[in-house]
């Protein structure tokens, strides 16, 4: 999963480990999040969507088809 964290991140003049503070999680976690190499809780991307003030899907994207069937 694709996503904008970093992006948004940074428009908000924060580094890292301020992020981190601010959503209560370590640096280490959001760098994860941002490199794509851990997908945050559904829980965490509330939070992330909150602290920016946008919907999840304008901050993670899906990549890839659905596997579901649409009725």
């Amino acid at each position: 999963m694709k996503n904008r964290v970093e992006q948004l991140r940074k428009a908000q003049g924060l580094n890292q480990d301020e992020f981190a503070k601010k959503l209560r999680v370590s640096r280490q976690t959001i760098s994860s999040i941002e490199t794509g190499k851990y997908n945050p809780s559904l829980e965490l991307a509330f939070a992330i969507s909150k602290f920016f003030g946008k919907p999840i899907e304008e901050i993670f994207i899906c990549e890839g088809g659905t596997n579901y069937e649409e009725a």
